[in-house]
């Protein structure tokens, strides 16, 4: 997948930050964030807060997190994705589809599912124009 990134989020109840490893896919401009095991801790976290920092290249990045909707998550699947798999490196493309094919089969045989199942966030600089719900 894309570079891995530190993302730092304010846990949902303790109000503490909580980080987790994340890869990010970058395409057309745009930055996304996938929950591949599902609907887990820092997705609730990043849905709830809104916003994290990301660790990229050493260096801290605000960021404004909003979750696509279903029909923009069975886009991401059925197009994106796929797109941005397919210009990895040949290594890079064997290890996402081991992945997906242990992990999380539905993201890559079955875009409506993987909608349904696994959460994307488009994640968006502070700077950077609103994201519009």
């Amino acid at each position: 997948m894309g570079p891995n990134v530190l993302l730092t989020v304010r846990g949902r109840t303790s109000g503490l930050p909580r980080s987790a490893a994340v890869a990010v896919v970058e395409s057309e401009g745009r930055r996304y964030v996938i929950g591949a095991y599902g609907d887990v801790q820092w997705t609730r976290n990043l849905r709830a807060a809104g916003e994290a920092d990301i660790r990229v290249r050493g260096r801290d990045e605000h960021v404004v997190a909003r979750q696509l909707d279903q029909a923009e998550a069975v886009d991401f699947y059925a197009r994106i994705l796929p797109a941005y798999i397919g210009r990895l490196p040949w290594i890079g493309r064997a290890f996402g589809r081991m992945l997906f094919t242990a992990a999380a089969p539905e993201i890559r045989d079955d875009p409506t599912r993987a909608a349904e199942t696994r959460p994307v966030f488009e994640l968006r600089s502070k700077g950077d124009q609103p994201i519009a719900s």
